[in-house]
């Protein structure tokens, strides 16, 4: 369903759902009794696989403007290493029926009730405002959001960290805050747990040729590594990169850089690349891997 909506928008079908997975129309039936139940359950996943980041990054800080600043920082990693479900959570959710919207408002409840704690914090002398800005506030970032990834050719989503934070923090801290988090970086977050690095930055640097392994790299390198021989298309799949085109200019950089080769040269004229690690990409991945 996420890739579907990807690729085709909001107006996706159940037959489009079911010719994207490969699954029978019957096989789809068992699963969902519709297309509603289906994105509801594709909705719940990025959800899922989205707050494993979030709340690990924001529970493990004490102060709210770190804690809110993690957190952020996460949710842009993951849109960054899960661009479909990304997508469906922050744009083509607003396409569902009653139950998804439903859901949808439920969990935008729960981001303005994480960002309105931010009354608790500002100056004692500053008149602080009503609970109501905080919904103002998580609609403004996610209309920054869609924006982005709605654009014909997104940029990544974490060089809006400094901005998304400066309009997050000015109710509650004020303007002088505010500035001074436009040209702040995105914290370090560990690798692990469903979090990535920001991007650059780290040891897996010095294996790399210069390739700075940012998330859509190490979801490449990791799917190879986890499925060794896999094609194009299967890299692809497995990273989360719903552009076949971007995928493949990558892995022809991650080739020329000496990370990954294809596993059998001698192949019939036409058939699917063959990828595999080199030695030189399996001490990048190993050198990012948790201890």
């Amino acid at each position: 369903m996420a890739q579907a909506m990807s690729e085709r928008g909001p107006g996706v079908t159940v037959a489009d759902v079911i010719a994207r997975s490969g699954v029978s129309s019957g096989a789809f039936h068992e699963a969902f009794p519709d297309r509603e139940a289906c994105l509801l359950a594709a909705v719940d996943l990025g959800v899922e696989r989205a707050c494993r980041g979030m709340l690990a990054a924001y529970d493990a800080e004490s102060r709210w403007l770190d804690a809110i600043k993690a957190a952020l920082a996460a949710f842009l990693a993951f849109l960054e290493r899960e661009p479909a479900l990304g997508r469906l959570l922050v744009v083509y959710s607003m396409s569902g029926g009653e139950q998804v919207l439903r859901r949808r408002v439920q969990i935008l409840s729960a981001l303005a009730e994480a960002v309105d704690r931010g009354r608790l914090e500002g100056p004692a002398d500053r008149q602080q405002p009503p609970a109501v800005i905080a919904e103002g506030v998580v609609g403004a970032v996610l209309a920054v959001l869609q924006n982005r990834l709605l654009a014909d050719e997104p940029a990544g989503v974490m060089d809006l960290f400094g901005s998304l934070v400066s309009i997050i923090v000015l109710p509650y801290l004020g303007a002088g805050v505010a500035r001074r988090e436009l040209t702040r970086p995105a914290p370090r977050i560990r690798i692990g747990a469903g979090i990535e690095l920001p991007d650059g930055g780290g040891s897996a640097e010095r294996h790399g040729g210069g390739t700075r392994l940012t998330y859509r790299t190490t979801r490449v390198l990791r799917a190879i590594a986890d499925y060794p021989g896999a094609s194009n298309r299967e890299v692809a799949d497995r990273a989360g990169i719903v552009d076949q085109g971007q995928a493949s200019k990558l892995l022809n950089r991650l080739q020329a850089r000496g990370l990954i080769a294809k596993a059998g040269e001698a192949r019939t004229r036409g058939a699917p690349n063959s990828w595999r690690l080199t030695e030189r990409g399996e001490l990048l991945l190993r050198d990012a891997s948790p201890v």
